[in-house]
């Protein structure tokens, strides 16, 4: 009953927010395309029951980032350590400077709610992984696999950037041993504050 319910909500609110933020969405657009820059970044990541989809962002790296990326950790091994242990750059070089500013105000992510009218992601749940992150979550993946990813969650909610990857792991398995409803639209509250006040954003 409750995933019914929170696939209707997710429909629902999805697609009004898709259409208030439409406009921006258009103008982005227009602007990466006057840039002669792509304007969207797809992604594999791995979904409810281990279903792998196409996960939708505006692009905010030039263009040769997974080649940059590569390049970066094979020549510092300090670096390459902490890519392993938290899954980020901090400040990261691949980013653009409008990039930079899409990321912090969280409009990179909008495309994303094409995921959750399509049904492979939600509007809260865990932080939507790639198949090598699965790993962090050891004796979790099955807690992690039984819903769907979202296009916020916990952590957002918490801090973003500044929250640990054990720690957001942790409050992703609290997420779906203790989900609601109300849960989900408390979340939803506090991720709108935290993205307008850019609390950990990078």
């Amino acid at each position: 009953m409750l995933s019914s319910k929170k696939r209707i909500l997710d429909i629902i609110g999805a697609s009004l927010i898709l259409i208030l933020v439409s406009p921006v969405v258009l103008i982005i657009f227009l602007i990466l395309l006057m840039d002669g820059f792509g304007v969207l970044y797809v992604q594999s990541r791995v979904g409810l029951g281990g279903r792998i989809f196409s996960c939708m962002k505006i692009r905010t790296m030039e263009r040769n980032a997974d080649k940059l990326l590569d390049e970066l950790l094979a020549r510092d091994e300090g670096l390459r350590r902490k890519w392993e242990q938290e899954r980020k750059l901090d400040p990261d070089p691949r980013v653009t400077s409008f990039g930079s500013f899409l990321r912090k105000t969280s409009i990179d992510e909008l495309p994303q709610l094409v995921n959750v009218i399509r049904g492979d992601m939600s509007l809260v749940g865990p932080r939507p992984i790639v198949e090598e992150e699965l790993a962090y979550y050891g004796d979790n993946q099955a807690s992690y696999l039984s819903t769907r990813p979202g296009l916020t969650g916990r952590w957002q909610a918490s801090g973003r950037s500044d929250v640990s990857y054990e720690r957001r792991v942790a409050m992703d398995v609290e997420y779906v041993a203790k989900a609601t409803l109300r849960m989900d639209i408390l979340i939803i509250l506090k991720t709108a504050r935290a993205v307008i006040s850019r609390a950990g954003a990078r």
